[in-house]
């Protein structure tokens, strides 16, 4: 399926907009799991234009959004289809050459402990963007998760980055906070 992708992501209640509708309200969110929005998307154009950007052919996704029991964070699982083999190291130095200047991306795959891959919990107050992923061979897949807080790096924290990198201010300026969960 080469330049398809497809994205799943798990979406808390800040995430809904700022007008409360009974479906952005938390207490009926709190214990299930709901897609919306599964086909028709108003983010999937933008999102293939800028994936677009980055190849010599049009890539498509299909995103698919639930709400979830979390009132902030964004968690995205995306499977892309490779077309010849991969490994790990290689993985990894793709994503490290295309982020190695970017201080609100962090690379995250432990081996062990819980948070073994991005977790939006983590991020909660803070303007850092996680990126993990693993290798599926036997369905030549690169599963791809990335984590984020909505109200931080969604928002608010990159309306701070924008405004600091046009104002000639280090774009890190104010936006450093490592988030509030301890790990």
């Amino acid at each position: 399926m080469k330049g398809h992708i497809v994205v799943d992501s798990k979406i808390g209640s800040s995430g809904a907009g700022a007008n409360p509708t009974p479906a952005s309200h938390h207490p009926e969110r709190a214990a299930g799991v709901r897609p919306y929005k599964v086909v028709g998307h108003r983010h999937i154009a933008e999102v293939e234009q800028e994936l677009s950007s980055l190849t010599a052919s049009p890539i498509r996704i299909a995103f698919t959004p639930h709400a979830v029991g979390m009132v902030r964070g964004i968690l995205s699982t995306i499977h892309t289809f490779t077309v010849e083999p991969l490994d790990n190291p290689r993985v990894w130095r793709i994503y490290r050459s295309f982020y190695k200047d970017e201080p609100f991306i962090r690379l995250v795959k432990d081996r062990e402990g819980v948070h073994q891959l991005p977790n939006p919990m983590i991020l909660t107050g803070s303007n850092y963007c996680d990126i993990g992923f693993e290798l599926d061979d036997h369905a030549s897949r690169l599963i791809v998760f990335s984590a984020l807080d909505n109200l931080v790096k969604g928002a608010a924290g990159q309306g701070i980055q924008c405004m600091n990198i046009m104002y000639g201010f280090d774009e890190r300026t104010g936006l450093e906070d490592p988030g509030l969960h301890p790990v």
